[in-house]
């Protein structure tokens, strides 16, 4: 079990990218006694949920794709984005020295238990994922052909 506030702490540690390299802004951070907490990131484009279920214990990585500045439906799988979906249609395109310069990004974070190392797991592969997201339309059409 983790603590709210921790896991905030957390997210902004890890997840720093989102702002210093995608121009997101922090719009919600939500903590729903010690069973629940959620941090969204927005920009022009797209919404990121970083959530995770306490007692469960599942973290639960979603891009949104916004349509004119508005969230989609969650059961419209292609604007909302699983990051295991992403990383099924990203991650075969990725070279090996990007892979190693996204390590390298991550250097200096350090996860000391296991929701850190589940956490700065998702966000090393979150990172990539939005590094290579500028083909939209071909990842639409992946999309739609796993979906079918």
């Amino acid at each position: 079990m983790i603590d709210g506030n921790e896991y905030i702490a957390i997210i902004n540690r890890f997840y720093f990218f989102l702002e210093t390299e995608f121009d997101f802004t922090k719009r919600n951070e939500t903590i729903n006694g010690n069973v629940f907490y959620d941090v969204e990131f927005i920009n022009k484009e797209k919404v990121v949920s970083i959530s995770y279920e306490n007692i469960e214990n599942h973290l639960e990585v979603i891009v949104f794709i916004l349509t004119d500045g508005s969230m989609p439906n969650y059961d419209d799988k292609t604007k909302t984005l699983h990051l295991r979906q992403l990383n099924s249609l990203v991650m075969p395109k990725i070279s090996i020295d990007e892979i190693n310069s996204n390590t390298a990004c991550f250097a200096k974070c350090n996860a000391t238990n296991e929701i850190e190392q589940k956490l700065l797991k998702e966000a090393k592969e979150l990172r990539l994922c939005l590094r290579n997201f500028s083909t939209l339309e071909q990842l639409k059409i992946d999309l739609e052909k796993i979906l079918k």
